[in-house]
């Protein structure tokens, strides 16, 4: 099955305002560039962004909340945006802030059909507001839910036509996990080739997961803070 799509645009043409939407990467590492512009040039509104991070001020998911086009953060770590920064504490944005294990846990569990589990991470802090609370042998746990995402949208460094993907290095983050848990999911990648010419035994994620696939191009691959020895 073919699942190619010719670019960014065509990929994310149908995501609606007001839609729930996954973005794998971790800082800056392995995050799908392309699509991001592209929701930005869609100009769609209202979004709930379920993501490790919120990006920098002028590359990632930064784009978008500097657009306004970020209803709700759900994220683990948003140190290095000031702007989103300044839009929680003016009240403008909602935030969800989450352990970043529950975080992926939550993706995996919606990835396996499993609606909720239970977790120590968070408990007697602010993150158990509100939540269940069950004792298993003596120590507490929260009860957290599997993420319910319209989509997901992940970077891969190579895929082939019927969608499985192969991520490189420490790209390979939160992309598996989301690349499982969208209603419908859309990977960009590096390099697009045939169905047939992946090895099995290197495939991280099985098409299966995948909806619609393009070859993104002109990926800065950013590094948040580069750190290099004195000369």
């Amino acid at each position: 099955m073919n699942k190619t799509v010719p670019n960014a645009d065509e990929a994310v043409k149908d995501i609606p305002d007001n839609a729930t939407i996954m973005l794998g990467g971790f800082g800056l590492c392995g995050i799908p560039e392309n699509c991001i512009a592209a929701l930005i040039r869609k100009g769609v509104k209202g979004l709930t962004c379920i993501s490790n991070n919120a990006g920098v001020d002028d590359f990632g998911i930064g784009l978008m909340l500097k657009t306004r086009q970020v209803k709700k953060m759900i994220s683990s770590y948003v140190g290095e945006n000031a702007e989103f920064e300044r839009q929680l504490l003016s009240g403008e944005l909602e935030v969800e802030l989450i352990p970043q294990g529950t975080l992926a846990t939550r993706c995996m569990m919606a990835g396996y059909g499993i609606p909720a589990f239970y977790t120590p991470a968070g408990v007697g802090t602010e993150v158990a507001e509100g939540k269940e609370v069950r004792v298993f042998n003596g120590k507490e746990y929260l009860l957290e839910h599997a993420f319910e995402a319209d989509f997901a949208i992940v970077k891969a460094w190579k895929g082939d036509k019927a969608g499985n993907l192969i991520y490189r290095g420490t790209a390979r983050n939160f992309n598996p996990l989301m690349a499982m848990a969208g209603k419908i999911t859309i990977a960009e990648v590096e390099i697009l080739v045939e169905v047939g010419e992946l090895d099995p035994n290197e495939i991280h994620t099985p098409g299966i997961f995948v909806n619609r696939i393009f070859q993104g191009e002109k990926y800065e691959k950013r590094i948040e803070q580069r750190t290099v020895r004195k000369a």
